[in-house]
């Protein structure tokens, strides 16, 4: 290996897996976040279902506003006590920082709130999934932005 072969170190700071020689980190990531999306959107229709049914039918006059409040909440409550949502955690993933650490309520608000912004607006949440298919890290816009990746969890945790 020549000087001119060398692989570039990370930017300072960074304490991610490399895609290169760590791939199993990022191995099926894309298709795992699909599931994830699908698993997760099902427990969010139900619960807005039941916050509907709960409110004596009320709910459904704001169905939208209240849908698009309790997605946000679910996704930052739980993207910040574990790092992932249920459906994260149901295909193994989990969202680190740049330092590879979980998430904390500020980053996860902000990783929410950008996940939000792209599937509400469809050309952004179609840059996103390019994004997730062609880059070495699996990174959305949201990630890509923030700094965060979706990782393959370690077995034992």
């Amino acid at each position: 290996m020549t000087m001119s072969d060398r692989i570039p170190d990370p930017p300072p700071g960074w304490h991610l897996p490399d895609p290169q020689f760590q791939p199993e980190f990022y191995a099926d990531v894309p298709l795992k976040r699909l599931i994830a999306f699908l698993v997760d959107t099902l427990l969010i229709l139900a619960l807005t279902a039941l916050v509907a049914v709960l409110s004596l039918g009320l709910g459904l006059i704001m169905i939208v506003p209240l849908s698009w409040l309790l997605n946000f909440a679910y996704r930052w409550v739980t993207i910040t006590r574990d790092s992932a949502t249920p459906g994260m955690r149901l295909v193994a993933l989990e969202l680190r920082d740049h330092r590879g650490r979980p998430l904390d309520q500020v980053l996860a608000f902000q990783h929410t709130m950008g996940f939000m912004i792209s599937i509400t607006l469809f050309p952004l949440q179609v840059i996103s999934i390019a994004l997730m298919l062609t880059d070495a890290r699996k990174q959305g816009l949201t990630d890509k932005l923030l700094g965060t990746v979706a990782l393959n969890r370690r077995a034992g945790h």
